[in-house]
């Protein structure tokens, strides 16, 4: 089945742009378009599209919250940002928020449409199209965020570990365990330990593919 697309973006000109591009790909349909964030939640709310393609800067509310009412009304959506926005601190908090892909305007059509496909069939990668040094920055914030402990316990809950098993891994007492989730909930903005995990590999925190598996201490 194609990849069902909706575009949301402000300028109608740059959405009509991008509907003939994405018309030429066999395995892509656009099935929508919006200009504001609240039109976009509404349009995946009734359709589901399998990926939201979203700009940083539409009227209404912010980009993050679009994101977080559009994934509470249509968890399987993927959101991609198509942004001219190369701010670490943005990045850091749409891919904090959900979304699966930052892309720049700048970015190539072949690089744009590979997105597009990969998104939908890897949940576990995040695609990134910014600068070197946006990238750096956005690195280097995770790895700021959370302490080793942390890191170590969220590597394992990648891995589907219970707490009682990362209790015994790591020769830790399971209250220990859950304290620890509960600080990284609060400094990742997390809702549950998927969101966590999500947002912990959103900052290359841990890997999607290989997450690292520490081992116990003592």
């Amino acid at each position: 089945m194609p990849t069902r697309i909706l575009l949301v973006d402000d300028h109608a000109l740059f959405r009509h742009g991008l509907r003939e591009l994405l018309s030429m790909e066999p395995d892509l349909t656009v099935v929508g378009e919006a200009s504001t964030g609240a039109e976009a939640v509404a349009f995946a709310a009734a359709h589901r599209p399998d990926v939201m393609l979203l700009d940083v800067g539409i009227p209404g509310d912010h980009a993050a919250t679009t994101i977080a009412r559009t994934l509470a009304a249509a968890p399987a959506t993927r959101i991609v940002i198509l942004s001219m926005f190369d701010e670490p601190i943005v990045v850091r908090e749409l891919l904090g928020a959900g979304a699966r892909a930052y892309l720049l305007k700048s970015v190539t059509r072949d690089d744009l449409v590979a997105t597009l496909r990969s998104v939908r069939t890897d949940a576990g990668r995040i695609m990134l199209s910014i600068s070197r040094e946006s990238f750096e920055q956005v690195s280097d914030a995770g790895a700021r965020i959370l302490s080793d402990r942390e890191v170590e316990i969220v590597s394992l809950v990648a891995q589907a570990y219970s707490n009682s098993q990362i209790a015994r891994r790591l020769d830790i007492t399971e209250g220990t365990v859950k304290r620890h989730l509960r600080n990284v909930f609060t400094k990742l903005g997390a809702v549950s330990r998927i969101d966590a995990v999500n947002k912990a590999i959103a900052m290359n925190l841990v890997s999607p593919e290989k997450p690292a598996v520490p081992r116990p201490r003592g």
